[in-house]
């Protein structure tokens, strides 16, 4: 049964991009060498409500690679696969190429 994970209020579901281990030549990277915290963004809460009533959107959406905070967001399996799930004011930016 495959399960699928809606996020609720402002909450934002990544999965962590893993940087290579080595070059397409074989060379073995350091593992400080490309620390980018980063993730791709796979699901979005609706948002949170303001005092009136009224919805505040998440500011990220699905498919975004994002720059996460070295710690924080708590850590959900599902399947074999591993996620991180942040409050979206927890995200630090959008990365763009």
């Amino acid at each position: 049964m495959a399960k699928r994970l809606i996020p609720c209020l402002n909450r934002v579901l990544v999965e962590k991009i893993v940087p290579p281990s080595k070059t397409t030549g074989g060379i073995l990277l350091p593992e400080k060498s490309s620390k980018l915290n980063s993730g791709k963004v796979v699901a979005v809460g609706p948002g949170t409500r303001d005092d009136s009533g009224k919805t505040i959107p998440v500011a990220v959406k699905e498919g975004d690679t994002v720059l996460l905070p070295e710690y924080g967001g708590m850590e959900v399996k599902l399947g074999e696969k591993e996620y991180h799930l942040f409050r979206d004011e927890d995200i630090l930016g959008t990365l763009h190429d």
